[in-house]
């Protein structure tokens, strides 16, 4: 302890009152502009004004965890509602080389320690040299830079709190100071128990570096660090996309509905050498497993069995609308079957899907109420509805009301029994081909959908499209926007009625 604490020094106290303001201290982008010498001459930050585009997205992110959760402190002190019911976070984000995945980490750990006193933050990676080295050699870059670095100790694998503020603390606030601090954990897929931790009413943060080499059972046992109703539960998931399998991998596939996920594209990242991402690509092809991995932030290929190849649906997602009016809509629903599954509503017109929504409810005349809203808005000369789910009932009432709406059922035959084993499968190859000249719109979850399911031939030589069940056995979620698209394929459409055109508010 210097002669005069540190404590005791106005700057000191200023810092504090600054870093433990609401304004920094829920608001970590704020704490993050604040914390680091962006711009400062002679410092590594002297090019760089703040964060990337994707870092501040995922900053914002937080802070409206904060928000809704300080929303419902509010009501329970209003006695609007009995108890808090706070949501736990739990982020993953997929994404090329070189983004800053691990800058973000360190911004993350920074900001819960700085600002949750006494709160734990545990860090793991795919491996200990990549913890030790890569993920704790970025973490000790930007402790060096940080504004509060004198509070902390850091050590190989921990930031732990300096003598003298864990006494401030404990003394002057009240806090205990034991588990206050990051660790870099490690863990052993013979003995996953051995990586269950402490609960920490003060706050829990757990950061998964390269994610995909983490295994399943890891990420089972670090469920339980968040079991304590405390509004400050984070679980960020971030990495490469190596393996088309495991849990990373379901965070935005099967487990999606319970993770807020986004691919990072370092061709849409700023500040990234794109001459090294173009020799990727220009290598091993546009529609490699190298390129998706290491440029594009999207998992592997199903490989050669899949239905609907990548790069048919990356050209179908850039090439231009073709905004032809006269073409007739059609509106495809595919109903939802209950659990995590949504219903999605697609409206096509011609060579262009020009809207896409999904609905997660199990009350059928709300959904029936939901499609004569679109039916309104887009006057299609046909709905098609996937009678399976909640589909038959939809139908049944949309009948009675008298809009023009037709079923089909994917276990149909087909109309060509040796082509096509099954009507789903019909409907996908309609689908299939149209994309080859279609547009569609840039939706991550669609294309994920369209690129999900695998093919095989039976013994006569018919297309088999994987079904829904054995999807979601690979941990695929249910393709709902894809299957939505495919039943406007189900049935030969007629031209549109002359004069009967859609000002289509996308279109200007």
């Amino acid at each position: 302890m210097p002669s005069q604490p540190l404590y005791e020094a106005a700057g000191e106290q200023a810092l504090m009152t600054r870093l433990w303001s609401p304004q920094i201290a829920n608001d970590p982008e704020a704490f993050v502009l604040y914390a680091y010498p962006w711009g400062q001459k002679g410092t590594p930050l002297e090019k760089h004004r703040g964060p990337r585009r994707w870092q501040a997205r995922a900053l914002r992110r937080v802070r409206r965890t904060i928000e809704t959760n300080l929303a419902q402190d509010e009501a329970v002190s209003l006695q609007l509602i009995e108890y808090a019911v706070y949501e736990a976070l739990q982020m993953a984000r997929v994404s090329g080389r070189g983004v800053g995945k691990s800058a973000f980490l360190s911004w993350m750990t920074h900001w819960f320690l700085s600002t949750r006193i006494g709160s734990t933050v545990i860090i793991s990676a795919n491996s200990e040299p990549q913890l030790r080295s890569v993920t704790w050699g970025e973490l000790a870059n930007w402790t060096a830079m940080l504004i509060n670095a004198h509070w902390w100790d850091l050590t190989a694998t921990r930031l732990a709190p300096q003598t003298w503020i864990a006494e401030l603390v404990e003394r002057d606030l009240k806090k205990g100071t034991r588990y206050w601090g990051a660790e870099g954990k490690l863990w052993t897929e013979e003995n996953p128990d051995s990586y269950a931790g402490t609960h920490n009413p003060a706050g829990m943060m757990v950061i998964f570096d390269e994610s995909s080499g983490i295994p399943d059972s890891i990420w089972k046992v670090a469920k339980g660090f968040f079991t304590e109703p405390t509004p400050n539960r984070f679980w960020i998931a971030l990495g490469n996309g190596r393996r088309n399998s495991g849990y990373f991998f379901e965070c935005f596939n099967g487990k999606r509905q319970f993770w807020d996920n986004e691919s990072i594209n370092g061709l849409d990242v700023e500040g990234t050498d794109h001459q090294i991402y173009q020799q990727i690509i220009d290598e091993f092809g546009a529609d490699s497993n190298e390129a998706r991995i290491e440029v594009y932030g999207e998992f592997p290929s199903q490989g050669d069995d899949q239905f609907i190849g990548r790069g048919v649906v990356v050209q179908a997602q850039k090439r231009p609308a073709w905004r032809d009016p006269t073409a007739p809509r059609v509106i495809g629903i595919d109903p939802a079957r209950g659990g995590a599954d949504s219903t999605a509503l697609v409206v096509r017109q011609g060579r262009d899907l020009i809207e896409l929504r999904t609905r997660r409810s199990n009350d059928t005349m709300a959904l029936v109420g939901w499609v004569i809203t679109a039916i309104q808005e887009f006057d299609p000369v046909l709905t098609v509805i996937d009678e399976g789910g909640l589909g038959y009932g939809i139908l049944d009432r949309l009948k009675e009301q008298g809009y023009k709406v037709r079923g089909v059922n994917f276990g149909w035959k087909s109309s060509n029994k040796a082509r096509w084993y099954l009507k789903r499968t019909e409907m996908w190859d309609g689908m299939r081909q149209w994309l080859k000249t279609a547009h569609i719109p840039d939706d991550r979850q669609l294309q994920i959908d369209l690129t999900g399911p695998k093919e095989w031939h039976n013994s006569q030589g018919a297309s088999i499209l994987e079904s829904k069940d054995d999807m979601k056995k690979r941990g695929l979620a249910s393709p709902d926007r894809a299957d939505a698209l495919c039943v406007t394929f189900a049935f030969p459409i007629a031209p549109a009625a002359t004069g009967n055109v859609l000002k289509f508010k996308g279109w200007g």
